[in-house]
């Protein structure tokens, strides 16, 4: 079992580490850019070469990430990708997606951006907040043991 985070805009690194020593357990951050990390063998970044493509940090980690490694993203798309290989994923807030929950969670994006598109919504999320970082922390731990249960 591994950790990946899609890192360049996570908000929960330093709370991914907490869990993640915790548990033993190795953690990938990957990344377009390089940025500093603790100097611990168990955490690893990887920069991805920027290739004019956007989504290079989510093809390296769909590529890597296999059965029961646990993925850390904002992305809807990438968790779906994830899910697809029989990894978990995990949104910075908290949200663990499934393959039950995937397909909705697909659709809501969909049509947010089509609302945003047509200038209906002009907004973006609420702010992360204490409260994010605790049921990220909660559900990290959740999903951790579910795996280790072989759920």
């Amino acid at each position: 079992m591994r950790i990946y985070v899609d890192a360049d805009s996570c908000p929960v690194k330093s709370e991914v580490y907490k869990v993640a020593k915790r548990y033993g357990l190795q953690v990938t951050l990957v990344s377009a850019s390089w940025f500093r990390v603790p100097n611990e063998p168990w955490i690893h970044l990887e920069v991805v070469k920027e290739t004019g493509e956007l989504d290079v940090a989510d093809d390296w980690i769909a590529d890597q990430v296999g059965a029961g490694d646990i993925v850390v993203s904002e992305d809807i798309i990438l968790a779906s990708r994830c899910l697809e290989r029989d990894a978990k994923a995990l949104n910075p807030r908290g949200r663990a997606y499934t393959p039950d929950s995937i397909g909705e969670a697909l659709a809501t994006r969909e049509l947010m951006a089509d609302l945003r598109e047509a200038g209906s919504i002009t907004g973006g999320p609420a702010p992360f907040g204490k409260v994010d970082r605790s049921r990220f922390l909660q559900r990290l731990d959740e999903i951790i043991n579910d795996v280790k249960r072989g759920r």
